[in-house]
């Protein structure tokens, strides 16, 4: 079954396995999330559900008629596509329901983490790398450097010959140069859900991202 939810990384902590052995942990917090929008495949030629997540003092008219239309009240900060293979939607009751496996999601309802996730579930968590701007070879491509002898006493972080002669004379697009450094989106796979609580996950392991950072977490097949 598939199985997402969008929340913010609070606090990491560790705590003991069932051997006893000590573990480091990620609390991720996941409320408010709301179902926003479900695409179809006879309108949009894919099946997803939007998820709706946090909260905001002001938002765009077009994400504001979304939220509208799906019944949600409260304005939300971020809004997330996730496509469903094998999905099915139907109206029931004049509402629109996406049937992912065995679970029913109706627009407009709060989703909890209990809905798609249990204690042992392996999920794989998506979010913005920190940021750490402008920063050479040596940290940012982990350059050796230069030598110390031979009076070079200004080259020891320096990247050494980029350029080449005649033919082709330029530099290849992509080489290894300085650069700003960080914030990439980064997935991490494999992590592990400790334990599912009514407001948030417990993860094993460390997530990507500043504290407060958005992040995508989807169930692993």
């Amino acid at each position: 079954m598939n199985g997402f939810i969008l929340a913010t990384k609070s606090e990491m902590s560790q705590t003991f396995d069932e051997k006893g052995e000590r573990i480091p942990t990620t609390f991720v917090v996941t409320t408010p999330c709301y179902v926003t929008k479900i695409q179809t495949m006879e309108k949009n030629g894919y099946v997803s559900i939007q998820l709706g997540f946090g909260t905001a003092k002001r938002m765009m008219k077009p994400d504001q008629g979304t939220l509208t239309k799906a019944g949600v009240k409260t304005p939300l900060r971020f809004l997330r596509e996730f496509r469903i293979k094998g999905g099915t939607v139907a109206e029931e009751n004049g509402k629109t329901v996406c049937t992912v496996g065995t679970t029913k999601i109706t627009l407009g309802e709060e989703i909890k983490p209990v809905t798609f996730f249990q204690k042992g579930d392996m999920v794989a968590v998506s979010g913005t790398s920190k940021g750490k701007g402008f920063q050479g070879v040596v940290k940012r491509h982990a350059f050796k450097g230069g030598s110390k002898t031979h009076g070079q006493s200004d080259r020891q972080r320096a990247p050494g010959s980029i350029g080449m002669t005649t033919t082709p004379g330029r530099i290849f697009k992509g080489k290894r140069m300085a650069g700003r450094m960080g914030t990439e989106r980064i997935t991490v796979k494999g992590i592990k859900v400790v334990e599912v609580k009514e407001n948030g996950l417990l993860l094993k392991g460390l997530l990507p991202g500043s504290k407060q950072g958005l992040l995508e977490i989807r169930k692993s097949n």
